[in-house]
């Protein structure tokens, strides 16, 4: 993961390549292509959020509980960026979208929820929830910012699966605009 932040810290940015960690998700789990790239957009993303957090026993976990055929796609990550998931029907196909994409937004539905739950070390810890947007980790992630965490921001996921199922790419970014640049 690689961390910028602007000189006047308005603006900060993370970007990670997760091909590795994606390819051993799919090895563990002999997950279809459309599975592995929810999986590993979700998996990119907390392992970035991770990232964000403060202590070190802090914890960050990503759920999308949509009405799709791959059920909830789960991912969680620790400080140090470390990541673990699961997505509850791993074999799941789905027939390519109208761009010849893997269809992840279908796969996952837009009819239910993405849940952050960030574990800090307090009494409880702090649950943000939003109605899924698109499906696509990436779409509904921006608006949990915006929405949950009032923090404008953007967020950029990706995983490329070779015909043979491994990842042959994966990664992702986020940007954000801190208080101090708004």
């Amino acid at each position: 993961i690689v961390r910028a932040v602007t000189d006047d810290g308005s603006i900060r940015a993370f970007v990670c390549c997760t091909r590795d960690t994606v390819n051993e998700a799919f090895r563990h789990h002999q997950t279809s292509p459309v599975a592995t790239a929810a999986l590993g957009r979700c998996l990119t993303a907390s392992a970035m959020m991770g990232a964000m957090l403060k202590g070190e026993n802090d914890t960050v976990s990503i759920q999308l509980t949509g009405n799709g055929p791959l059920g909830r796609v789960l991912a969680v990550s620790d400080s140090k960026s470390n990541v673990r998931g699961y997505v509850d029907y791993p074999n799941v196909d789905m027939p390519l979208n109208s761009k010849g994409k893997l269809d992840v937004g279908k796969a996952v539905g837009t009819d239910g929820y993405l849940t952050v739950i960030n574990d800090i070390g307090m009494k409880e810890p702090y649950i943000g929830k939003i109605p899924l947007v698109t499906g696509e980790v990436g779409d509904d992630l921006t608006k949990y910012f915006a929405v949950s965490e009032q923090v404008p921001s953007t967020v950029g996921l990706g995983v490329l699966v070779n015909t043979d199922y491994t990842v042959k790419c994966a990664g992702g970014f986020i940007v954000q605009v801190m208080p101090e640049g708004t």
